[in-house]
C-alpha cells in the first residue's frame, strides 16, 4: 500500500476508535444519579435474625445485609442509607433508640427521594406481648379453646387505635416534612398466623386453635390502621394481605416467609427469613413501579 494511502487508513482507523471510545463513555458520563434512598423501621425492615449480619450497624439493631432495603437497593441501583433497627418503636423515628443510635429521621435529608419503613408492631409491645400472652394461655389449655381472647378481649386492638395509629401518623408526617419530595412507602406486616384455626401448628407456634383467628384479626387491624395513616399523610402502603397468604409461620420450611417461635431457622423467631425479606422487596418494588 502506498505511504499516503496507509496514512489515510491509519487516520481513519484512529478516528473510528476515538468515536467508539466516546460512544462507549457517553452513557457513563450522562448516567442518572443513583436514587437517594433511606430505609427506616423496625426488625422486619432490619431483617433481624437473617444472616449475614450487617457489621456496620450498631450491634443492638441486629441488621442484616439481606434485608429488603438492601435487596431493593441492589436491584434498582439506589444509593441506600440503612438505619433500620430491631425493636424500634414509632417514637424511635424521631428520638434516639439507644445511646449511640440516633433518631432514624436524622438520616432523612431534603434531597432524599425514597423512604421505606415498617413500624408500629412494637408499639405497646403489640407483637411480642400478644404472642407471649397467647402462647402462655395456649400452653395452659394444651392448645384447646381460645383462652387468650377470653383473657384479653379487645385490649390489644384498643391500644392500636388509641396510641399506635396516631403515633404512626405523626411519624409519617415528620418524614414528609423532612423530605417533601420523597416517595414514602410504609409496608404492612406479612401474615404471622394462618387464615384458619385448622391451619395452626401448636408444636411450632404454641397458640390455642381458637386464638389463631384472634391473632390474625389483630394483625389485620394493625395493618389497617397503618394503611389509614399512610393514606392520610400522602404516603404509599405496601399491602401483603394477599401475597403473604400461605407463607405464615405455620407453612412448610420451604414456603414460609416468617419463621416460627420454635424449630425455626432464624436467630430471631417470629420474623421474616431471607425468603420473606426478598418477597417484601419484590412487592415494594412492584408497588412503587421500580425496576
Amino acid at each position: 500500500m502506498p505511504r499516503r494511502a496507509l496514512r489515510r487508513a491509519l487516520t481513519a482507523a484512529a478516528t473510528a476508535v476515538s468515536a467508539l471510545a466516546l460512544g462507549l463513555a457517553a452513557p457513563g458520563a450522562h448516567a442518572a444519579t443513583p436514587l437517594p434512598y433511606v430505609a427506616l423501621g423496625d426488625s422486619y425492615s432490619a431483617g433481624s435474625g437473617v444472616l449475614p449480619a450487617d457489621l456496620s450497624a450498631p450491634l443492638l439493631c441486629l441488621r442484616s445485609t439481606l434485608n429488603y432495603p438492601h435487596v431493593v437497593a441492589e436491584r434498582t441501583g439506589a444509593a441506600l442509607t440503612d438505619v433500620t433497627c430491631g425493636a424500634a418503636e414509632t417514637g424511635d423515628i424521631t428520638e434516639a433508640q439507644y445511646p449511640g443510635v440516633p433518631a432514624q429521621l436524622d438520616a432523612v435529608k431534603s434531597d432524599t427521594r425514597l423512604v421505606t419503613l415498617t413500624i408500629g408492631g412494637n408499639d405497646n409491645n403489640t407483637f411480642v406481648g400478644a404472642m407471649l400472652a397467647c402462647g402462655t394461655a395456649g400452653l395452659a389449655t394444651l392448645g384447646h379453646g381460645h383462652p387468650c381472647e377470653t383473657l384479653y378481649g379487645s385490649t390489644f386492638d384498643d391500644q392500636i387505635d388509641d396510641t399506635t395509629y396516631p403515633a404512626v401518623k405523626a411519624a409519617l408526617r415528620a418524614i414528609r416534612d423532612k423530605a417533601p419530595n420523597a416517595r414514602v412507602a410504609v409496608l404492612g406486616y406479612p401474615w404471622i398466623m394462618p387464615a384458619a384455626a385448622d391451619g395452626s401448628c401448636f408444636v411450632k407456634m404454641p397458640i390455642a386453635s381458637g386464638d389463631v383467628p384472634y391473632l390474625r384479626t389483630l394483625q389485620a387491624h394493625l395493618n389497617t390502621v397503618i394503611q389509614r395513616a399512610a393514606r392520610e399523610t400522602g404516603a404509599g402502603f405496601v399491602d401483603f394481605s394477599k401475597t403473604s397468604d400461605g407463607h405464615d409461620a405455620c407453612a412448610s420450611s420451604g414456603s414460609r416467609w416468617i419463621e416460627p417461635l420454635l424449630f425455626g431457622t432464624n436467630v430471631v423467631p417470629v420474623h421474616p427469613n431471607a425468603r420473606g425479606e426478598r418477597a417484601m422487596a419484590e412487592q415494594t418494588m412492584t408497588a412503587l413501579g421500580l425496576g
